[in-house]
């Protein structure tokens, strides 16, 4: 999870080329939120676009529903996720088993469920703040037996506002254990230095991505 304000529900309709990555946010993040990591990716050679969703007042359901019509509209063979985008994706990519994504990324995404948002949901008012998306982020992702091959990069800088709301007694970005990131069924699983929100503007997080994007694994 991450702070920002709501995004709006529009697209990014740019042509996607050969190397084309989509992103997805997180939760309380605009699409601009990813313009830093998508700077990164252009470094190592891909197009990256975005898509946006409200992941508070809206309903996973429909961010899916969306992001499965813009895989349709505009196929892409790459995607990352971070955070709440990773189980967007993966929820989308379960849903609709055909698209052409063949590789994606969760980026910081609590795949076993976010101790956090079970934290948050304690607290009065803290169900509200995480409207639409607070269940998936309760409840994390059912174990991965999709034709896509999937990695996570995980952070294991504790530095963030999901301290607030739990108790990590193991590795964390601050707002995800590193645990919570794991999920049978994923072809690769790597950590780097980096807080939550830090994924973001890592050098590392992205050369891992790439990497597994075009190869389909992280490297040592």
């Amino acid at each position: 999870m991450c702070w920002l304000g709501a995004d709006p529900m529009t697209d990014d309709m740019s042509t996607t080329a050969p190397a084309s990555v989509l992103l997805i946010h997180g939760i309380w993040n605009a699409r601009a939120w990813m313009t830093p990591f998508a700077a990164r990716l252009r470094v190592h050679g891909l197009t990256p676009t975005t898509f946006g969703y409200d992941s508070v007042l809206g309903t996973t359901e429909r961010a899916v529903e969306r992001l499965v019509a813009q895989l349709r509209r505009r196929p892409v063979a790459y995607a990352v996720g971070y955070s709440l985008g990773g189980l967007v994706l993966l929820e989308a990519l379960r849903l609709a088993p055909d698209l052409a994504v063949e590789r994606a990324v969760c980026m910081g995404s609590p795949l076993q469920g976010s101790a956090a948002a079970r934290g948050l949901s304690g607290m009065p008012g803290g169900a509200w703040l995480m409207g639409g998306s607070a269940d998936i982020l309760r409840r994390g992702a059912a174990a991965w037996e999709g034709r896509t091959q999937v990695g996570c990069i995980a952070g294991d800088r504790a530095r963030g506002l999901g301290r607030v709301f739990a108790r990590f007694e193991e590795p964390s970005d601050g707002t995800v254990a590193v645990a919570e990131t794991r999920l049978p069924g994923l072809a690769d699983h790597c950590i780097v230095p980096a807080s939550h929100s830090g994924l973001i503007l890592s050098a590392a997080a992205a050369a891992q991505a790439a990497r597994f994007l075009r190869e389909g694994r992280f490297g040592a």
